[in-house]
Formats: C-alpha cells, structure tokens, sequence
C-alpha cells in the first residue's frame, strides 16, 4: 500500500485510490458528494486546541509534527479507525483543506503511518 497526501479542492482521480478525510472540520464549500471520499476519520486528526496552536506557521512544524505523533501515540483507536479503510494493495489518499501543501496534518500523518509500518 502507498500513502499519498491531497487537498480536498483538487478534483478526485482513479489514481487516488481509497479516499479518507484527516480533518476535523469539514472543509468549506465542498459538498459530501464533491469530496468523493469513502470516509471521514475527524478522530485522527490534531485536536482543536493543537491546531489552533499551530496555526499554520510553518515554523512551528517540527513542534507540531512531535505534538502529533504524540496525540496519534495516545489515540491508536483513531489510528486503527484510518487503517481499517486502507486497501491491502494499491494507494490510500490522505484528503485535507489545508492551503500549505508541505506543513498540515495530512503530511505529518503519512510520517507517522509510514514510520510505523516499518
């Protein structure tokens, strides 16, 4: 399986594979129809108060990206919740709104699942 990484505003294509959103706010202006994903995990996404401290800096990544793992370290439920959508073979697509496609949730979660597939 691969793991790639997608903002919801880009049209859905057949090399995306299993589509599941890593938000927990459903992003603006997208019909459920539209983001053509086959789930919504808000449970594995940061926690409120994590991605309001972030904020998007990208300064703030490193400390983020720890943060994170450590929220997804505590949350393996919210993790496993993911997985359970992933195919065996073929590509699992982390869908998110995020505008900086190099410093969100859906990047530092694709670390995550990589490093603890090894």
């Amino acid at each position: 399986m691969s793991i790639t990484v997608k903002r919801i505003y880009e049209p859905a294509a057949d090399t995306d594979g299993v589509r599941v959103l890593v938000d927990r706010v459903w992003p603006r202006g997208v019909s459920k129809d539209a983001a053509d994903i086959v789930a919504w995990c808000k449970d594995v996404a940061p926690s409120t108060q994590l991605r309001q401290w972030f904020a998007h800096d990208p300064a703030k990544w490193p400390e983020f990206v720890a943060r994170y793992h450590a929220e997804l370290d505590a949350h393996p439920d919210a993790v496993a919740e993911l997985l359970a959508h992933a195919p065996k073979q073929g590509t699992l697509t982390l869908v998110y709104s995020a505008k900086d496609e190099q410093h969100n949730q859906a990047v530092a979660l694709r670390d995550y699942l990589d490093h603890h597939a090894e």
